[in-house]
């Protein structure tokens, strides 16, 4: 079995192996660990090659340089392996915003519902703003809080309230997390919402 050859620049650049390794001298370890000691490079290739394996470079700052014999399909796996779970653990939660209107049709409400379940998913918070302009402003809080209640109960995903409805300058808002404990809830359909004219709300467009 011969070395495992680069297929692009990138990967010769990325990692270096076999007749890649630039220094001279290396401190080797075994493919099962063994600790073969500082060899000239060209002999540590000669050693990959008996194995049937090949050289590659894991520690090239340290002095001599670190190289194991090992296989090449499989040092990348698990290269691919750790980059995978450094990424989920550096993986930066956002408060994500979605706003909605007393007169926002169904249709708008239900595409926004199912976008901040994507997001909840995604592990992020979500803040859902009910935007009040005009007389609407002045409506009684628990009628508002029921409209966005309304808006809540349409998301496809279990959540739990993070921080709970307040009234602001502009309207209403809630934040949500995903709560992984509870099942996610059955889609309502548009049907089983009760709708503008039968709360005596005048649909604005």
């Amino acid at each position: 079995m011969g070395f495992t050859k680069y297929t692009s620049q990138a990967e010769k650049e990325r990692i270096r192996m076999n007749e890649g390794i630039h220094a001279r001298e290396v401190r080797v370890i075994g493919p099962e660990g063994q600790n073969f000691g500082v060899m000239a490079t060209r002999d540590a290739c000669v050693k990959a090659q008996e194995y049937g394996l090949d050289l590659i470079e894991i520690s090239p700052n340290a002095n001599p340089p670190v190289a194991k014999i090992t296989d090449y399909g499989k040092f990348k796996y698990e290269q691919k392996k750790k980059e995978k779970e450094v990424k989920a653990k550096s993986h930066v939660t956002e408060t994500k915003v979605t706003q909605v209107k007393i007169g926002t049709s169904e249709r708008d409400m239900h595409i926004k519902a199912s976008k901040a379940a994507s997001w909840l998913r995604e592990g992020h918070r979500v803040k859902v703003d009910l935007f009040l302009w005009g007389r609407y402003k002045y409506m009684e809080f628990e009628f508002l809080k029921e409209r966005l209640e309304r808006f809540l109960a349409l998301i496809p995903e279990s959540y739990k309230v993070a921080e709970s409805i307040q009234k602001g300058p502009k309207g209403l808002a809630v934040s949500i997390e995903r709560d992984p404990s509870k099942k996610p809830p059955k889609p309502i359909t548009q049907t089983s919402l009760p709708t503008d004219e039968t709360l005596g709300v005048a649909k604005t467009a």
